[in-house]
Parts: structure tokens; sequence; C-alpha cells
């Protein structure tokens, strides 16, 4: 995924919000907060925008914990079976997992950022061998698909994905329908 200014995925993972807890009183911002008080009190837990947060954590307004989808909960559940956690649920938008997953790495401190790296990179390897045979399963199937409790299962895989892995996905189900034309029109010539 490119983190450029004109990158569709950059914008939509960076308006995500992340709740931030801040150090100081600000006059005159409490709209930040959707509420009707006018100034943001000492201490108060506002969620805003990560773009918006790179400010506020520089500048040492406020600070902010890791969120939920990045969380022990959702580590844990990796950690015991990627391929049953449904990243697309996690954050919105399109279910940007991966890039909300950077653009957080981008305001931790080093060690943090390793963690997180090491968290998304495992996952990504762990799915992805399922995104890939499940690609090139349903490339040969054509239309039709297949009943079952594993069909169910592969179903709701499928749905979970996130944006960078229905990218993969669907680049792997092309590839295998033109390797599967390849292969059947070189055998017709042969025969």
């Amino acid at each position: 995924m490119d983190f450029d200014y004109f990158s569709i995925e950059a914008i939509l993972a960076e308006n995500q919000k992340i709740q931030c807890t801040f150090k100081h009183e600000i006059p005159g911002m409490g709209h930040l907060g959707g509420g009707s008080e006018r100034d943001i009190a000492m201490l108060s837990k506002i969620q805003i925008p990560i773009w918006l947060a790179y400010t506020m954590i520089y500048s040492d307004w406020a600070e902010f914990n890791i969120p939920a989808p990045f969380g022990s909960r959702v580590r844990n559940a990796l950690k015991a079976e990627a391929c049953s956690v449904r990243l697309s649920n996690l954050v919105g938008a399109g279910g940007l997992w991966y890039g909300f997953g950077k653009t957080i790495m981008d305001i931790l401190s080093d060690e943090q950022a390793n963690e997180m790296s090491e968290m998304l990179t495992k996952a990504f390897r762990d799915r992805l061998v399922e995104v890939i045979d499940q690609a090139q399963h349903f490339a040969t199937l054509g239309q039709a698909g297949t009943g079952g409790s594993s069909g169910n299962t592969a179903q709701s895989f499928r749905e979970g994905l996130d944006t960078t892995e229905r990218e993969l996905f669907s680049l792997a189900q092309e590839s295998t329908k033109r390797t599967k034309h390849w292969y059947e029109d070189s055998d017709r010539k042969r025969g």
C-alpha cells in the first residue's frame, strides 16, 4: 500500500480515529469532541482522526493508547488462529487493517513500532497461504460455489479479508483463470 499524498488507501487509513487523552486544557477546541463544551478539559478522552492526532501527540498536548484493533485481544486471536480473525470488521472504512496499523506505527516508539510491525507481518504471512489457496480454488470452480460447513468457513474467511488481502485474492484468482485458460488452449493445440 502506498502512503503518499494522493493514495486513497493512505487517506482512509489516516482518517481512522484514535482515542487521545489530553494532557492540558485546550481553550476553544471543544468541538473536536463533538459535544457542546467550548474547551477541552485536561484528561479528557476524545476520539480524533489520526492525521490530527499526530499534531496533538508530537506537540505533547495529548497521548494515546494503542487502539483495540491492535490490542492484546486481537493479538492473542491472531496468535491462536490468524485465519479466524475477520480483519475487515476491526477498523471499518473498507477494512484497511494493515494500512491503519502502518499509520499507528508512525507515532509509536521504536520498540512498540517493531512489535506492531512483527504482528502485522506475521498476520499477513499466516493468512497469505489461505488467501491464495482459496483464490485458486474458486477460480477453478468458476461461478459455482461449494456447500457444506467447509464452504461456509471459506466464505466467512473471504468476507473477513482486509482490503490488501482482497486485492491479492483477486490477482491470484485472475492469474489462476488465465493459467487454466492457457493450459486448456495449449492442450487442444497438441491434441
